[in-house]
């Protein structure tokens, strides 16, 4: 399941559990790219707890949206990514270093208030925590 949440003008939370099959990653992307419409210099806030691999037809579904996707990184100057799986927050990190423009940051699932503060910091000003 994929929970799409707009807590404020600039800021869209993204919460992925479990396997997403096409139906659920359409609506989702769908959703996405809806409430990110009017943000600018927004902020992400990603947690990804019990992943498993999308089906075969969601992610033939991601691929017809690549291009909308892509248009979104614009939109979004910080992404936080909560997850219980290393491989993931270091798979976001390498991801944050390929995309110039936004700032990705991993942390474990349980460091949920140093991702808020760190989203809440202004870019480039990013401290190690």
């Amino acid at each position: 399941m994929l929970t799409i949440t707009k807590p404020s003008d600039n800021r869209v939370d993204l919460d992925l559990a479990g396997t997403l099959d096409a139906e659920t990653m359409r609506n989702a992307l769908s959703e996405l790219i809806e409430k990110s419409e009017r943000v600018s210099g927004g902020r992400m806030l990603y947690k990804i707890s019990d992943f498993a691999f999308p089906t075969l037809g969601a992610i033939g579904v991601e691929m017809g949206y690549l291009p909308k996707l892509f248009g979104l990184l614009g939109k979004f100057d910080k992404c936080a990514v909560l997850s219980d799986a290393a491989w993931i927050r270091n798979a976001a990190e390498l991801e944050g270093r390929m995309f110039p423009g936004i700032d990705i940051k991993a942390f474990a699932m349980d460091d949920s208030a140093a991702a808020e503060a760190w989203l809440a910091r202004d870019p480039g000003h990013s401290m190690p925590v």
